[in-house]
């Protein structure tokens, strides 16, 4: 059964998520730490309990969720998966930092695009993927159906959901991500945010003042 482990990091206050077995096994989803101190907490839990990487994932590629990237990756010796059309976000990502006062550096190394037709396995575990686009252009989520949870990046939070008023994100395209990908799923399903504390697909079907 897949445990997952929520960090809260950088100034824009993003979740970043390990999700991990039994055996030790683990993938690392949208590493947002920016401050030294940040990525040794992130690293800390994973060293500390002997868990091994298998992948690198982003749910989309806006700055506050790639800030480790390269970090985490060059520790790991992992390579960044992501939906490909995030390609163009993830290299404006350092233009926008230098916007917002937080310059990185980006991670440049090799990509492997991934979409719905691929899945995520976890040793004997696996993660299916959404397509969820509309706060970005190939914003994803992950949903374990037997660890019943979902990782949806910045596109459902507790009674709201992500902006669209960024490039590339548009309003209709996320209200029809959200009923026709996430909504699909069980109600008592757990959705894990980008930003905020966790939710259920059932409470948000019920009081979310966008969707509603």
């Amino acid at each position: 059964m897949l445990k997952i482990r929520q960090f809260t990091f950088n100034p824009v206050q993003e979740n970043t998520y390990v999700i991990f077995n039994d055996k030790g096994a683990c993938v690392i989803i949208d590493p947002g730490c920016y401050f030294d101190y940040e990525y040794k907490e992130l690293t800390d839990f994973i060293d500390t309990n002997k868990l091994l990487p298998n992948y690198l994932l982003n749910t989309h590629c806006h700055l506050d969720h790639v800030f480790g990237n390269k970090t985490i990756a060059e520790k790991y010796g992992l390579v960044l998966h992501m939906h490909r059309l995030e390609k163009k976000v993830l290299d404006y990502a350092p233009t926008s930092g230098e916007m917002w006062g937080l310059p990185f550096v980006n991670y440049s190394g090799e990509v492997i695009y991934i979409d719905e037709k691929d899945t995520i396995r976890i040793g004997d575990d696996e993660l299916s993927i959404l397509f969820t686009p509309g706060h970005s252009p190939g914003s994803i989520s992950f949903y374990s159906k037997d660890g019943g949870f979902v990782v949806s990046g910045d596109v459902l939070f507790r009674s709201g959901i992500g902006r669209t008023d960024l490039p590339g994100g548009d309003f209709e395209t996320l209200l029809n991500s959200i009923r026709g990908k996430l909504f699909t799923l069980p109600d008592e399903v757990v959705v894990y945010s980008g930003h905020g504390p966790e939710t259920t697909i059932g409470y948000e079907k019920q009081g979310n003042p966008f969707l509603n």
